[in-house]
């Protein structure tokens, strides 16, 4: 399982996240942060940090959140 940032961080990107979590799998990219689904490991250390709460459980996305999913796979799918 991973995290997923949602749609509060769009236009926010406060960056906390960025800096606490242990494996570096946040990245900034044009309208907001990114988890890594692939290297996160799941320490919920970004998401105590977050200001904006939009950081949730891969498990806990409800169905319109899922798209938040999918943008983190494609954004790191070229990197």
């Amino acid at each position: 399982m991973a995290f997923v940032i949602l749609d509060p961080c769009q236009g926010e990107k406060s960056g906390e996240c960025v800096s606490v979590c242990p494996v570096d799998c946040i990245e900034e990219g044009e309208d907001q942060f990114y988890i890594d689904p692939d290297i996160c490991i799941d320490c919920a250390a970004c998401q105590a940090v977050c200001p904006v709460d939009a950081i949730v459980e891969e498990y806990d996305l409800t169905s319109d959140q899922e798209k938040y999913l999918t943008l983190a796979e494609e954004f790191f799918a070229n990197r």
